[in-house]
């Protein structure tokens, strides 16, 4: 017998949510619902789906190679259907945007005023994550990302390439002293990314800069947020690498070793090859080079 799309549906939301009730807060069901509907699946393919136990559910075998395809199927409707809906004359529709905590944050909230008023039949989702969200899988539409994509089927385009600036309080300078070499950066308070740092290259170069190789220096704080680094220094905390596209966010500090070489960041806007055509993409993209390269000239 052909597979029922309803049964489906919520199949996929119980895999995905991992218990039946928070699956029926998704689709707005009672939990007994969700509970028929997928005993029903499993009686009309004649295979468990899920092992139940106390703490919640957990996929089959059988319950895992349906899940694959059914998400990729899914997957696949929702961006046929974005393309589909989307305005003949003018780009329209929901885009969902995901790129890091900090860049997102820090450059791209601030700017979105004006992709909006250009383009107010757009809905625009921004996801702010330091981990690489699966384009392919649509968990996003687009990506800004601080490095080259992984993934071979996607299409790239260098955006930008941004510096760092080493920073600190007026007053922690004042109290310990300004550094006048990289190594004196050993008698210093450094603030480092700590685990679940975004896929930057180099990202804690601070604390290996004038030490020899495998030796570099112990943050006495580390911090998994740019934001909650940022506030770190200015309270006094010690002295931080940020990234210079942080802009008027750095004001009030003072720029400790400016002539430093460090590392570059270079950032990528990706995108899956089902896009292309995409007049929401292509806006977008057109958006995000043109404020670059004003804020950059």
């Amino acid at each position: 017998m052909p597979l029922d799309w309803d049964k489906l549906r919520v199949f996929h939301a119980v895999a995905e949510a991992g218990s039946f009730t928070h699956a029926g807060e998704t689709l707005a069901l009672s939990q007994s619902a969700v509970s028929r509907q997928i005993q029903a699946l499993e009686e009309a393919l004649s295979v468990p789906l899920f092992h139940r136990h106390a703490r919640g559910l957990i996929l089959t075998e059988a319950g895992e190679t349906l899940n694959r395809t059914v998400r990729e199927v899914f997957a696949k409707l929702a961006m046929t259907e974005a393309l589909l809906t989307e305005g003949r004359e003018r780009p329209a529709g929901r885009l969902k945007i995901t790129t890091t905590t900090g860049f997102g944050g820090s450059w791209l909230a601030p700017r979105l005023h004006r992709f909006l008023e250009a383009y107010p039949e757009i809905n625009v989702s921004v996801v702010l994550d330091d981990a690489d969200l699966d384009l392919a899988m649509r968990e996003a539409d687009v990506a800004i990302r601080m490095h080259a994509p992984r993934q071979p089927d996607l299409i790239q385009r260098h955006l930008a390439t941004f510096g760092w600036k080493v920073v600190g309080s007026p007053d922690y300078l004042k109290r310990m002293g300004m550094p006048q070499r990289p190594e004196d950066l050993d008698a210093h308070r450094l603030i480092v990314w700590g685990d679940y740092r975004p896929p930057v290259e180099e990202i804690n170069w601070l604390a290996e800069i004038g030490r020899k190789m495998g030796q570099g220096r112990r943050g006495s704080v580390e911090v998994n947020s740019l934001n909650g680094m940022l506030r770190a220094v200015q309270s006094g905390l010690g002295i931080a690498a940020m990234p210079d596209y942080m802009g008027p966010e750095l004001d009030g500090l003072v720029a400790v070793l400016p002539e430093l070489k460090a590392p570059k960041i270079n950032a990528y806007f990706v995108y899956p090859e089902e896009m292309r055509a995409s007049k929401r993409v292509s806006v977008f993209r057109d958006f995000l080079v043109t404020e670059l390269t004003q804020a950059q000239g």
